[in-house]
C-alpha cells in the first residue's frame, strides 16, 4: 500500500537537475560573443580554462575535451601507447564509457564487485585480481563518494600498477583532505549538464606527468605533433621526418575530440562558484541520509569528503513491496529518479557486455546486483529547498514494506 501524506500530486516538483547553467553564465558568454570577430574554435579560452581547472584541482596539467566519455577514451588510448595491451581492472558500477573505452582500446576488462559503503570497487578484491597482465586499475568515484583507501594507494605504488581515476561524478570530493583526481596517473572529469558543473558538453583529463600531457594533447587533435607545447619534442619529429610538412606530422592514429571557446567560457564562469555550490550539496546529502529510516534504507555510506550531485537511496534488504512503493511515491510526488544508481546499475547485465563475458557473469557480483534492483538516485543541486528533502524522507519512511 502507498501512503499519501501530501495531497497535491506532483507537489515536490523535483527534477534531477535545475539551473546548472545560470543567467550569469549566459551573460558572460554573450559578452564574449559580442567581441569583434571572436575566435570560437579551441583557442585562448580553452587554454585559460585548463589552467584554472589545474589550479583548482591541484595538478600540473589538464586537457579539455568535448565530453567525459572522450576523456575516458583518450586516457585508455594513451595508456595503451605507454603500457601496451593487457588487463584493466574495472568497476561493475560505473558509466558505460569507462568499460567501452577499455574495450575500444583492446584491453581485457577484469571486473570487481562494489563496497556498499562507497559504491566504488571493493579495494581488497581489486588487489586480489592483479596479475602480471594488469596494466592499470580504472577506479570510479561513484556519485560523489571517495572509493580510495590508503592501503590500495600504497599497494598499487608498491606493485607499480597505475591508478586511473574516473571523477566524472565527484568534482570536489576529497580523500584525506586532498581532491580526488590527484591520486592517479591520470584522472577524468565530465561537465555534462547533470553534473556538479557544466560546459553544456565537455570533459577534462588531468595529470602530473608532463610526458603524458604532451601525448594527451596530440591525441585530442588527430595525433598532430604541432599540438605539443614541447619545442624539443616537435624538433625531434621534424628531424626524423624531413620529408613531411612540419605542420602536418601525425605521431598517433588518434581522434578529434577538441572542445570550443564557447564551452570553455561557460566552464570558467561555472568554476568560480563550484566550491560554494558543493558545500550546499554536501549539506543536502547529510540531511537526506540522517532523516531516512535506517531499518528500511541503507544509510551507512561513507560520506567523509564526499561531494554529491545526487542523493543516494538504497533499500536495505531485497523487498519488492517496498521497492514498488518507493517508485510509486517518487512518481506520484513529481520526484525524478534513476534506478540502479550510477550508470544504470550492474554493467554486466548490459547487452554490450553479455556478448563478451556471457549471459550469467553478473551472478558473480551480488553486492552490485542488489544496488541494480534496489538502488536509486535523486537530484541534488544548490537550489533544492531543504524542506523538500525533509518531506521526502518523511514520505519514504512512512511507506509499507510488507
Amino acid at each position: 500500500m502507498l501512503n499519501k501524506p501530501f495531497a497535491l500530486e506532483k507537489d515536490l516538483d523535483w527534477p534531477l537537475m535545475k539551473n546548472n547553467i545560470s543567467r550569469a553564465d549566459l551573460d558572460r558568454l554573450i559578452e564574449f560573443l559580442q567581441q569583434n570577430d571572436p575566435m570560437l574554435t579551441q583557442s585562448g579560452q580553452v587554454q585559460a580554462f585548463e589552467q584554472e581547472w589545474s589550479n583548482w584541482l591541484g595538478v600540473k596539467h589538464s586537457v579539455f575535451v568535448n565530453s567525459g566519455s572522450s576523456a575516458n577514451l583518450l586516457t585508455m588510448s594513451v595508456l595503451r601507447e605507454t603500457c601496451g595491451h593487457g588487463e584493466i581492472i574495472v568497476p561493475t558500477l560505473t558509466w558505460v564509457s569507462d568499460i567501452a573505452s577499455v574495450l575500444q582500446c583492446g584491453f581485457t576488462p577484469i571486473f570487481v564487485d562494489i563496497n556498499p559503503q562507497t559504491l566504488g570497487m571493493d579495494n581488497d578484491e581489486v588487489l586480489e585480481k592483479i596479475t602480471s597482465e594488469t596494466r592499470a586499475v580504472f577506479l570510479t568515484h561513484v556519485l560523489g563518494y571517495n572509493a580510495l583507501s590508503q592501503h590500495l594507494i600504497d599497494e598499487l605504488a608498491r606493485r607499480k600498477i597505475p591508478l586511473i581515476e574516473d571523477v566524472c561524478e565527484s568534482h570536489g570530493a576529497t580523500f584525506q583532505g586532498r581532491k580526488l583526481g590527484t591520486f592517479g596517473l591520470m584522472s577524468n572529469f565530465s561537465f555534462y549538464y547533470a553534473h556538479h558543473m557544466s560546459t553544456i558538453e565537455g570533459g577534462m583529463i588531468s595529470t602530473n606527468d608532463s610526458h603524458l600531457y604532451e601525448v594527451l594533447r596530440m591525441f585530442r587533435s588527430h595525433g598532430m605533433i604541432r599540438e605539443s607545447i614541447s619545442d624539443e619534442l616537435k624538433q625531434s619529429y621534424w628531424e626524423k621526418h624531413p620529408d613531411l610538412n612540419p605542420a602536418f606530422i601525425f605521431a598517433y592514429p588518434a581522434y578529434n575530440v577538441r572542445s570550443t571557446e564557447i564551452n570553455a567560457v561557460i566552464g570558467r564562469a561555472q568554476l568560480k562558484r563550484l566550491d560554494e555550490q558543493n558545500k550546499i550539496r554536501t549539506e543536502n546529502l547529510q540531511l537526506f541520509l540522517s532523516h531516512l529510516d535506517p531499518e528500511k534504507y541503507f544509510t551507512e555510506l561513507e560520506t567523509a569528503g564526499s561531494c554529491n550531485y545526487a542523493l543516494t537511496l538504497i533499500i536495505r534488504e531485497p523487498n519488492q513491496i517496498l521497492y514498488e512503493n518507493v517508485v510509486k511515491a517518487l512518481r506520484h510526488h513529481g520526484v525524478e529518479f534513476r534506478r540502479g544508481t550510477s550508470g544504470g546499475g550492474n554493467q554486466l547485465r548490459q547487452p554490450y557486455l553479455k556478448r563478451i563475458v556471457g549471459e550469467d557473469a553478473y551472478k558473480e557480483f551480488p553486492k552490485v546486483d542488489h544496488v541494480h534492483f534496489y538502488g536509486f538516485y535523486i537530484g541534488n543541486y544548490p537550489g533544492l529547498e531543504k524542506g523538500k528533502i525533509s518531506k521526502l524522507c518523511a514520505l519514504l519512511n512512512d511507506l509499507h514494506n510488507e
